[in-house]
């Protein structure tokens, strides 16, 4: 007997940034507020809001948007934010010279950035079956 496989429909479609320069903190006080909401309540959020963290992750979510845009055909607005998560990337290091032939170091942190949007119209029929 053969058994037919149901295909997986996805609904989830990713953008990722690395090694921006930034601390993590910093990034996850704007994540927090954007968690959870639908695509277009985001880009109002993260244009008024007056962090620093903003641009880089409003060009992150933009760029998940036409990911799902382009490669699986998805309406925009069905798109909601169902995980956003930022890890601590490298540390650059450099050394300033200070007085008296001291050195002094500089610490840049870098973070990484994960944007996952899921398509709910699709989730919805998928919980309807």
């Amino acid at each position: 007997m053969i058994k037919k496989r149901k295909k997986a429909q996805y609904t989830e479609v990713s953008a990722l940034g690395q090694h921006i320069y930034m601390s993590a903190h910093k990034a996850r006080r704007v994540i927090d507020h954007i968690r959870g909401r639908s695509y277009e309540e985001t880009l109002i959020i993260l244009e008024l809001m007056p962090y620093r963290a903003c641009y880089p992750i409003l060009k992150l979510v933009y760029s998940a948007a036409a990911n799902a845009n382009h490669n699986m055909g998805f309406n925009e607005a069905n798109l909601i934010i169902s995980k956003a998560e930022v890890n601590e990337g490298t540390t650059l290091k450099k050394w300033k010279p200070q007085a008296r032939g001291r050195s002094y170091p500089i610490k840049r942190p870098t973070c990484h950035i994960t944007i996952v949007l899921k398509n709910i119209s699709l989730a919805n029929e998928l919980y309807r079956y």
